[in-house]
C-alpha cells in the first residue's frame, strides 16, 4: 500500500472512492446508470447504482444489506447516494431541475396533536434530519446546475395544497420531496458512511395531477446530472466532511 506523509504523519494513499448510488426503482437506476456510462466511456468503475425499493423502511433496509455485504468483502463503500426523481416545491424546483440535499428531512416522522404536528425529536427520542457533507453539496451543485436545499422524505406523497402548504410552513428551505432519502441516510449513518441526495424534480409538489408530471424529463435531467456528476464523485475525499 503506497503511504503519503500529511503532516508529520503517515496515511494510506486513498484512492477514488467506491460510492453506492440507492435507486428507488428499476428506471431511476438506468437513467443513473447511462450518466456514468457517457461519463467513463462504459466502465462505471467504483460506482454502483442499484434499486433499493420505494420507501423509506425498504430503502433503509436494502441499502443496510448492500453496505454489510461490502464491508465484509472488505470493500466497503465511502459514499452513499440517494438518487432519483421527486416533486418539487414551486416555483424554487421547477419541473425538470435538479435538487442537492443539504439537508435530508424526515418530514412526517413523529405525531399529530391538537396543536399540529411535532417530529419525533420533540417528543423527546431520535432524530429528524441528516446533513450531507457540506462541501460536496457545494461542488455538486456547482458541477450539475442543482440548486441546494432540503429534501423531505415521507411515507405518502403529497396530493394537496394544503398539505403541501403546511410542508413548507415546517420546512421553509425545503426544495423537493421523496420517498428514499431519509431511509438511505439512517442506514449510511449507522455504518459511518457520508451520504448525499440528489432528486430531478418530475412533478410540482401540490395537488395530485397526473397531467403536470414529466417522468421522461426528470429522468432525462437525473442522467445528464449524473454525467456531470462523476468527476466530483470520483475526486472527493470522505475525510473533507
Amino acid at each position: 500500500m503506497e503511504l503519503q506523509a500529511e503532516e508529520g504523519r503517515l496515511i494510506a494513499a486513498a484512492g477514488p472512492p467506491r460510492v453506492l448510488i440507492a435507486t428507488a426503482v428499476p428506471v431511476e437506476r438506468d437513467a443513473v446508470a447511462a450518466g456514468l456510462a457517457v461519463a467513463h466511456g462504459g466502465s462505471g468503475a467504483r460506482l454502483d447504482a442499484v434499486a433499493v425499493g420505494v420507501g423509506p423502511a425498504l430503502a433503509a433496509a436494502s441499502t443496510a444489506s448492500a453496505l454489510t455485504a461490502a464491508a465484509l468483502q472488505d470493500r466497503p463503500y465511502d459514499l452513499v447516494v440517494s438518487a432519483g426523481i421527486g416533486g418539487g416545491f414551486q416555483p424554487e424546483a421547477p419541473v425538470g431541475s435538479l435538487v442537492v440535499a443539504d439537508e435530508v428531512v424526515a418530514a412526517d416522522l413523529g405525531a399529530e396533536t391538537e396543536d399540529g404536528f411535532l417530529p419525533v425529536t420533540e417528543l423527546g427520542f431520535g432524530t429528524v434530519r441528516r446533513r450531507p457533507p457540506p462541501k460536496l453539496v457545494r461542488r455538486v451543485a456547482e458541477a450539475t446546475g442543482a440548486r441546494a436545499g432540503a429534501v423531505l422524505t415521507v411515507s405518502t406523497v403529497t396530493g394537496t395544497a394544503a398539505r403541501a402548504a403546511a410542508l413548507r410552513e415546517r420546512h421553509p428551505t425545503a426544495l423537493a420531496e421523496a420517498m428514499e432519502g431519509f431511509g438511505v441516510a439512517e442506514a449510511a449513518v449507522a455504518q459511518g458512511v457520508p451520504v448525499l441526495e440528489i432528486r430531478a424534480v418530475s412533478n410540482p409538489v401540490g395537488p395530485r395531477d397526473r397531467d403536470a408530471w414529466r417522468v421522461p424529463d426528470a429522468l432525462a435531467a437525473l442522467t445528464e446530472g449524473f454525467g456531470k456528476l462523476v468527476p466530483v464523485l470520483e475526486s472527493w475525499n470522505r475525510h473533507d466532511s
